[in-house]
């Protein structure tokens, strides 16, 4: 059975949890740079540098990824959403960024492994990916709006060598998340797809789109109904949402994806949104009360927490929807769709 098969079949059964914030939690150990730097010596600041913990403090991430299997989680997120060539540049570590990446997996693998020894249930790696700090489809000067950071290649390179090396070190899927421009996404699944053609094997991607106005579109426009037609041909693993807003606001989205996508909807939000000081409030009970109703309505298939969730919140998601049957995959009539900013559906 391949991991495709597995995680389907697991997902028919229940829904699937998924683990909740790295960032914040990172943030309660309250490290110093020195912590972060460990014995690197990179000429740059290291404090902040989440992914590099990997491999100068990997009992940080090992903790966490514990205390989320502890708490239910189904689903191990690698700490890696900055550990690419162009974020890691920032702290001058692009050089590290297989290393990094590579033990990031094989951290979250073992745990993985581990737990699923401990009870027969499959536990998945899912080898996260964030958007970068760089736009394909939007200018950073407004005097020059046809000016790029980056172009389409490099970015596509990028995203290879980090999927390769999660990979490589033990994730079962890569997880394209918090995608906040579409083009930024294809680039991505032209990585995995290329590794897949290098591999001779499927490497399942997982597509995650975070909403950047009540409006519910992304930075680079495109509403939920307008990405799914633009990514829908990869034919990807789980389409959702994460961070975003909080559950109450991101409903609607939910609902409208849950209609019109023939994969199972994975959907992890923030804990409600941040305080003037940044921290998040929303207490676990409140979040998962909040997502169970996309549950009671049968919209979700995958759940967990992004931004100020803790091993608290998933264990109260997980408590809230142990019960409750993972929502039924359509079956949409075969027509050509189509997206620009919107969605367009072509009439048979």
């Amino acid at each position: 059975m391949t991991k495709r098969e597995q995680f389907l079949a697991e997902c028919a059964k229940r829904i699937l949890i998924t683990d909740g914030a790295f960032g914040t939690e990172i943030q309660n150990w309250k490290l110093s740079e020195a912590d972060y730097a460990g014995t690197l010596d990179l000429g740059h600041d290291q404090k902040g540098n989440n992914d590099i913990l990997a491999l100068t403090k990997p009992s940080v991430p090992e903790s966490i990824h514990r205390a989320y299997f502890e708490a239910g989680a189904d689903i191990a997120e690698t700490n890696t959403f900055s550990a690419n060539r162009i974020s890691q540049a920032d702290y001058g570590a692009e050089h590290l960024v297989r290393d990094i990446n590579v033990e990031s997996a094989k951290l979250a693998r073992k745990l993985a492994d581990e737990f699923a020894a401990k009870d027969g249930r499959p536990r998945f790696v899912a080898g996260a990916i964030g958007p970068t700090n760089k736009t394909l489809s939007l200018s950073p000067d407004v005097e020059d709006p046809g000016y790029r950071e980056i172009d389409w290649d490099t970015l596509v390179d990028v995203y290879r060598e980090q999927a390769e090396a999660l990979v490589a070190g033990g994730a079962d899927f890569i997880l394209v998340e918090t995608i906040f421009d579409t083009l930024n996404a294809k680039a991505a699944i032209m990585a995995v797809k290329l590794l897949e053609r290098a591999l001779g094997r499927e490497v399942p991607i997982m597509l995650s789109m975070t909403l950047t106005d009540l409006s519910g579109r992304n930075l680079s426009g495109h509403t939920v109904e307008a990405f799914w037609h633009a990514v829908r041909h990869a034919k990807p693993l789980t389409i959702g949402l994460n961070c975003s807003f909080g559950a109450t606001q991101l409903r609607p989205h939910v609902k409208a994806l849950a209609a019109i996508a023939d994969v199972p909807i994975m959907v992890y939000p923030n804990a409600g949104l941040p305080n003037e000081l940044g921290a998040y409030d929303e207490r676990p009970d409140q979040t998962a009360a909040f997502v169970r109703e996309w549950a009671d309505h049968g919209q979700v298939n995958v759940l967990g927490g992004c931004c100020g969730s803790t091993p608290a919140h998933i264990r109260a998601i997980a408590d809230a929807v142990k019960a409750l049957t993972p929502r039924a995959l359509p079956t949409p009539p075969v027509v050509t769709r189509l997206a620009g900013l919107e969605p367009f559906t072509l009439a048979a």
